[in-house]
């Protein structure tokens, strides 16, 4: 009866637990962000070690498979205590995923306007990032009048991209009520990456320059 018990037990505490990923989104919030607004190099991850990789290890569990461990044996060694956090351990942590075409459509799109017509308004102070993670005329007396019209036209089209990709990203990772959080995040990074002297939003409405 000891292993089938075991195998209950175990079962019973293995629960499935979603919860919004929120460092990792942090993460994606940065690379999406800073390849939109800013030419900061990419940071190439480390490479991560092989296990096994000791003199002598052989890479395997040498108790594990042991021909002569009794299940008496491989009871005693289990510590009841770590498997009683399996649930927890065992709870999705997904990882936040930009990679789509669609995703990456839209930071393209967003990356050219910035680029093209967006930044040099950050530049000058009349464009803001807005509380809410989109794009805000901050001081129209700043932008010059032949321009804004074009000024206007691409800040609303930048905050449609902006609602179109944290909605994109909430629906690519199969949570489509992570929206809100994902707004959250990245309205938080477009602040962080931001370049000192730019202007921003704080949680009460008001302007701030970094």
């Amino acid at each position: 009866m000891g292993v089938p018990v075991a195998a209950v037990m175990l079962t019973a505490c293995v629960t499935i637990n979603v919860y919004f990923p929120a460092a990792e989104a942090k993460e994606a919030a940065k690379e999406f962000v800073e390849k939109v607004i800013g030419d900061q190099p990419q940071m190439q991850a480390p490479e991560v070690p092989k296990e096994g990789g000791k003199p002598g290890g052989g890479g395997g569990n040498a108790f594990l498979s042991s021909p002569k461990l009794e299940w008496g044996q491989l009871a005693s060694r289990i510590d009841w205590l770590s498997l009683a956090g399996i649930g927890s351990a065992q709870a999705q942590s997904p990882d936040i995923s930009i990679k789509t075409p669609a995703i990456q459509a839209i930071q393209s799109r967003m990356a050219q306007r910035f680029d093209g017509q967006l930044r040099a308004h950050f530049d000058s102070g009349a464009l803001g990032f807005a509380s809410n993670g989109t794009v805000s005329v901050r001081d129209a007396s700043k932008i010059p009048l032949s321009d804004r019209v074009g000024v206007n036209q691409a800040v609303a089209d930048q905050g449609r991209d902006s609602a179109a990709v944290y909605r994109e990203i909430a629906v690519a990772n199969g949570h489509p009520e992570w929206e809100a959080q994902i707004r959250q995040v990245f309205a938080r990074q477009w602040v962080d990456s931001a370049k000192g002297g730019w202007w921003y939003q704080d949680a009460g409405g008001g302007w701030k320059q970094k």
